[in-house]
């Protein structure tokens, strides 16, 4: 029935984060019509947390955070540190050209397995 996830990220400058998706993340893309480039995204989950009011968050998943931010570090991008030790994970924030930012984080529980 579903078969697949689009994810909006909203930006004060769409283009230099859709440059840093493709450059720096290596996310493969499409055009789809006048420069509006659709990422690729690697495997995906979703999890439903309480709340008070409806808000949504967009974390990108890696094996090895250390390797990671090390990495983006030498790309040039700045992330949040120190490193949050939470139950279901080790978490980060990374800054996005556009002035926004996303969450970057190893999980330490069970993914769910691939369709």
């Amino acid at each position: 029935m579903i078969s697949g996830a689009h994810v909006i990220l909203f930006s004060r400058d769409a283009d230099a984060d859709r440059d840093f998706l493709r450059d720096v993340i290596g996310f493969d893309s499409v055009d789809a019509g006048g420069g509006w480039l659709i990422f690729a995204l690697p495997p995906s989950e979703i999890a439903i947390h309480p709340a008070e009011e409806g808000r949504h968050e967009l974390y990108l998943m890696c094996h090895d955070i250390d390797a990671t931010i090390g990495e983006l570090q030498r790309k040039g991008v700045s992330v949040k540190l120190p490193i949050m030790e939470q139950r279901w994970g080790r978490v980060v924030h990374i800054e996005l050209p556009g002035g926004g930012q996303v969450g970057l984080y190893q999980p330490k529980h069970p993914l769910p397995p691939r369709r």
